[in-house]
């Protein structure tokens, strides 16, 4: 493009060189490139990014409900407006989700989340967050910014309100600054359903990695990007109104199960705010891969981090029937029954020759 010619410019240099019917063709196929139904290269490498619209929400928020057609759903004070889906209002106690009815089968994916979270509440005095997940169960709420404790998948966290440095600070105690964390904070977490989320601690015991993200009450657009590329999980943000990603979070290893759920949920105590999601967008990552990462990256069934212990979950037993229970009782009542005449029988015995003794 020449010096100093913008868009509009261009149009008008190639309109003197085209004819009319020509100058339609090129603008139909101009449209169709750029209109996000094809492939799009996102990186150096051979990645391509393919939107998944069953798995993506955008204005006018069509196929958003409460019904079983829905692909998405509400839940809780979530509420559609014209601009935005409110997953919270600016009122305490408040606790609202977005799930997608459609789970993703998909190997390799990038969510792009544009969100907004404001209100009145000064500084530290606003909360909780919001997060997004990726787990295997949808529309459970729960104290978990919304969601159920001990989930099964991947969350990350926007959590605007530091609760153990409060705690710090009461106790007149304080974080070095190596480990000190500033709020609002960004944090990821991955859990097969034995771990709980440490609120009083903001999830520090559990947390994979974790950044510093000043998110609240911006007056521009704010958005939070998560990708998971060959067992790669890459979190990065677009926070300081220059539309450039920022890293966040980088972990390598990460093996997340197929078939699970994208969805999105926030929660209010005593504080409180608005948390807005405006967009979803899924992307299915085309990657090449070697015949030894084929190897390395077939299908889990449990969510797990290489080089990260996660307690194993115990299968609980099943219920007994009535059958069985009928049986134990029988044959407990028959053996309390022989014990106690074997037990007659040797006092007895004892009784006899402690008499013969005494002749």
């Amino acid at each position: 493009m020449a010096a100093g010619l913008g868009p509009s410019g261009c149009w008008q240099r190639w309109g003197h060189h085209l004819s009319a019917r020509n100058g339609s063709k090129m603008l139909l196929l101009l449209l169709l490139l750029g209109s996000g139904q094809g492939p799009r290269q996102v990186g150096a490498g051979q990645t391509f990014e393919y939107l998944k619209r069953e798995h993506s929400l955008s204005k006018p928020y069509q196929g958003v409900g409460t019904s079983s057609s829905s692909l998405w759903n509400l839940m809780g004070n979530a509420m559609v407006m014209t601009q935005y889906i409110r997953l919270t209002p600016d009122m305490q106690s408040k606790q609202g989700a977005l799930w997608n009815r459609v789970p993703c089968f998909l190997r390799d994916w990038e969510l792009q989340v544009h969100f907004k979270i404001h209100g009145q509440g000064k500084k530290n005095l606003h909360g909780d967050g919001l997060a997004i997940w990726y787990t295997k169960d949808r529309m459970q709420p729960g104290p978990v910014f919304g969601n159920m404790d001990k989930f099964v998948g991947l969350g990350v966290f926007v959590d605007t309100y530091p609760n153990e440095e409060k705690q710090q600070e009461a106790q007149k105690r304080r974080y070095s600054p190596a480990v000190q964390r500033v709020f609002p904070y960004i944090s990821a977490m991955v859990n097969n359903g034995s771990l709980s989320y440490d609120h009083e601690r903001d999830g520090r015991p559990t947390e994979l990695g974790g950044c510093t993200a000043i998110v609240r009450n911006l007056h521009y657009d704010t958005f939070l990007v998560i990708r998971y590329v060959k067992r790669h999980l890459t979190i990065m943000m677009d926070i300081d109104g220059k539309h450039e990603w920022r890293d966040c979070i980088e972990v390598p290893g990460v093996r997340l199960p197929r078939g699970y759920y994208f969805g999105t949920s926030s929660l209010t105590g005593d504080l409180s705010d608005n948390h807005d999601v405006i967009s979803l967008k899924l992307f299915e990552l085309t990657v090449d891969r070697t015949p030894e990462e084929e190897k390395l990256h077939r299908d889990v069934f449990l969510p797990s981090v290489d080089n990260m212990k996660l307690p194993e979950m115990t299968a609980p037993l099943p219920p007994l029937s009535g059958l069985a229970l009928f049986l134990i009782v029988f044959f407990s009542l028959v053996f309390s029954v022989f014990a106690i005449v074997i037990g007659i029988i040797l006092y007895n015995k004892w009784q006899e020759q402690s008499r013969k003794r005494f002749y």
